[in-house]
This record gives C-alpha cells, sequence and structure tokens, in this order.
C-alpha cells in the first residue's frame, strides 16, 4: 500500500487555505500573500513521510520528530512502576504524524482531558490533555502519552485495545505544537540526550 505523502488528517485543512488563498488571489491580487503563506505552512505542517525503522530487534524508536526535553527516571502514571521517561518535544514545525516505539500488542488506553499549557513544561506531562497507550512488547510493557500543546487542540489516537503495532506504525496524530512522553522499564538504556533532535520511526530513543 502506498504511503501518503499528506497526512490525511490535513486534507480538509489544505482544501480550505489554498481555496481561500486562490479566492483571495482572484479578489486582492498581491494582497493575497498572507493567505498563501499559511497554505504553504498547512502543507508543510501535514507532510508524512514515510519511514523505515531501523532493523534492530533491541532498539525502541522515536514516536515522533522533534528535541528531547526529558530522560530521567520517575513514576509512570498509568502502570504505577517506576520508569524510564523519554519525551519528544514537537515544535510547529515537525512531522506530528506518531509512531508506535516498539513492536507489541494494545493493553489498555487513557484519555484525560486537561490544559494546554507549553508542551516544552515539564508540569505538560500531569496537566495538559492526553491521551495514554500501553504497548505490550515481548522485552517488556510501554506507554506512549500523545500530549497537547500550547496551541495543539486535538490529539488523534486510532488504536484500541487488542490491536497489533509494529515498531514505526503509524497510530495518532496530534495537531499543531506538542509532545509525546515514553515510559520504559528501568532495564532500558537511554540512546538520546536532552537537546538532542530526533526523528519519528527512525532515531533510537533506547534499547533493551
Amino acid at each position: 500500500m502506498t504511503h501518503p505523502l499528506i497526512a490525511r488528517e490535513g486534507w480538509l485543512v489544505l482544501l480550505a487555505a489554498f481555496a481561500a488563498a486562490l479566492i483571495a488571489t482572484w479578489l486582492l491580487g498581491w494582497w493575497s500573500i498572507p493567505f498563501w503563506i499559511w497554505a504553504a505552512f498547512a502543507l508543510q505542517f501535514f507532510r508524512d513521510p514515510a519511514r523505515l525503522p531501523p532493523a534492530d530487534a533491541d532498539a525502541v524508536i522515536a514516536p515522533a520528530d522533534g528535541r528531547i526535553v526529558v530522560v530521567e527516571k520517575v513514576n509512570d502514571p498509568y502502570l504505577e512502576r517506576e520508569a524510564l521517561k523519554i519525551s519528544v518535544f514537537m515544535n510547529v514545525f515537525n512531522v506530528h504524524s506518531n509512531k508506535s516505539p516498539v513492536d507489541g500488542e494494545v493493553k489498555g488506553r487513557w484519555y484525560t482531558p486537561g490544559r494546554f499549557v507549553n508542551a516544552d513544561l515539564d508540569k505538560a506531562s500531569t496537566e495538559n490533555e492526553r491521551n495514554a497507550v500501553w504497548i505490550r512488547s515481548a522485552r517488556g510493557d510501554v506507554t506512549s502519552v500523545q500530549i497537547a500543546g500550547l496551541i495543539a487542540r486535538r490529539i488523534l489516537c486510532y488504536v484500541r485495545i487488542g490491536d497489533k503495532l509494529a515498531r514505526g506504525q503509524r497510530y495518532g496524530f496530534i495537531r499543531f505544537g506538542s509532545r509525546v512522553d515514553v515510559y520504559l522499564p528501568t532495564t532500558a538504556r537511554a540512546e538520546v540526550s536532552i537537546g538532542q533532535k530526533v526523528t519519528g520511526g527512525r532515531t533510537i530513543l533506547a534499547r533493551w
């Protein structure tokens, strides 16, 4: 099956943006430039390039494009365990398609309404709107949490309990700036550091 270059979540937005730009050009001439800038921004935001995950069986891969903002041992609030937490912050210029970090089966899912503070802040993990997916892999349990940000107003998740996921498989999307937290068993070893840029579906976050 051919991978779409543009995320399906953006098709209506793009149609509206380019239609508005064309109409503005017809009515306003050069004054239509802001409409074209918005259409170009929407086009780059909703891009969804195909990614081939690394073949390394020990690898846990990044669930999203962005920058690492947290690497630490914390309590996983969903599975109530000590865990290694790795957080990826996405700005509005990153690809916002979310990928499964591991091969496994979806064992649980939790949606929590909340605020929309800057997703770059630590409190976003506990205060913002979020959707957590518990994936049971052959190596251990992983919790992947989609978190809305300052601009983001919609989290989309397409998996249900019992679904099987492959590493790098697309499972959701967050509209505009946001964050994804990954909780791993403490036996996992982080392969990234704070400030590092990562590519969803490709960069190795940690190894078992």
